[in-house]
């Protein structure tokens, strides 16, 4: 038995994602058996909402990999603009779909790269950077919405975010490719194994030849880009585009991030393990809206959950 325990300990410490997985699963099964609603079609709603937040969620997970603290605030921003940009350019036509994605994610990239060089060339800390940026993107999406009048979106689009095939969400393709993307970029590239190495310790990859600031700046590239990507994905899915769409996706990211196993501190990441911690924090309010929670007890345990997770899942970061 105690060796069992061990072979299960030392593979927890290498797949972190296993303990999102289970909770998950267990949250899933628990509340079905209170609301005695339990059934395959309540997971798949779930997941569902947590293939949308998947999105954002990976962008996250690369800006926490460059280490030191860094988060992405500037998300819920990007979202916002991007769903904007895309349904008034897309206007409900599938022939305008190509070039509204395509505008929508170079505005995503050009947000991404704006965050990293204020960073790293202006050296103004992460939060401070890009709480800032987020700021002027909402006066953006403000100016925008006025006289915004588009609220329709492509049907091609309107079937890929809501339509299934076989009882299975086409979201869930769509969210897997992504994430099979994010996965091959960071553990089977050399820019994956540099930005790993830069959040274990920025000194000793600089040392070792990797130009610390291009890696670090791609990360809130392809921030910028996952961000662009569901607000396009979002608009679609509510057939529209309203000021503050992306507000409740801040601290979902960052909580699906570190409950996934991705380390706050950076030096080591999990695509699987970011999957399984937006089901489980999508699980999580879904159970409190069942209970009946308010939203302000809502964020309340969101935030709890988070800092929990901080103080027993995290490792301390490497001195120098």
């Amino acid at each position: 038995m105690n060796k069992i325990a061990a072979r299960f300990r030392a593979f927890a410490e290498v797949q972190r994602w296993i303990w999102a997985a289970a909770g998950s699963f267990l949250l899933w099964l628990g509340m079905g058996l209170v609301s005695s609603r339990l059934n395959l079609e309540s997971l798949v709603s779930n997941s569902m909402s947590a293939a949308f937040l998947a999105i954002a969620a990976i962008g996250q997970m690369y800006v926490i990999s460059c280490g030191r603290g860094a988060i992405d605030l500037s998300i819920p921003g990007v979202i916002t603009i991007t769903a904007f940009l895309s349904t008034g350019i897309i206007n409900a036509q599938d022939a305008n779909i190509l070039q509204g994605v395509a505008v929508s994610l170079a505005a995503g990239a050009l947000v991404g790269l704006a965050n990293g060089l204020i960073i790293l060339f202006l050296e103004i800390p992460p939060i401070i950077a890009t709480l800032a940026t987020g700021y002027v993107l909402t006066s953006a999406s403000l100016i925008y919405n006025e006289g915004f009048r588009t609220f329709n979106s492509a049907p091609l689009l309107v079937t890929l975010t809501r339509g299934r095939f076989l009882g299975v969400p086409f979201m869930f393709l769509v969210t897997g490719l992504l994430a099979l993307a994010a996965y091959w970029l960071m553990k089977r590239t050399v820019y994956g194994r540099s930005l790993t190495a830069v959040g274990q310790n920025v000194e000793a990859a600089a040392l070792s030849g990797i130009r610390v600031r291009r890696v670090q700046l791609a990360a809130y590239v392809i921030s910028g880009l996952f961000s662009g990507a569901m607000g396009v994905l979002l608009a679609a899915r509510v057939s529209g585009a309203f000021l503050g769409m992306g507000d409740s996706y801040l601290m979902e990211t960052i909580g699906a991030v570190v409950i996934g196993g991705t380390l706050i501190f950076g030096g080591r990441s999990t695509v699987l393990g970011t999957l399984f911690g937006c089901l489980f924090f999508v699980i999580i309010v879904t159970a409190m809206q069942v209970a009946g929670f308010d939203a302000g007890v809502q964020k309340i345990v969101k935030g709890v959950l988070i800092i929990l997770v901080l103080v027993v899942a995290t490792e301390k970061p490497v001195r120098n």
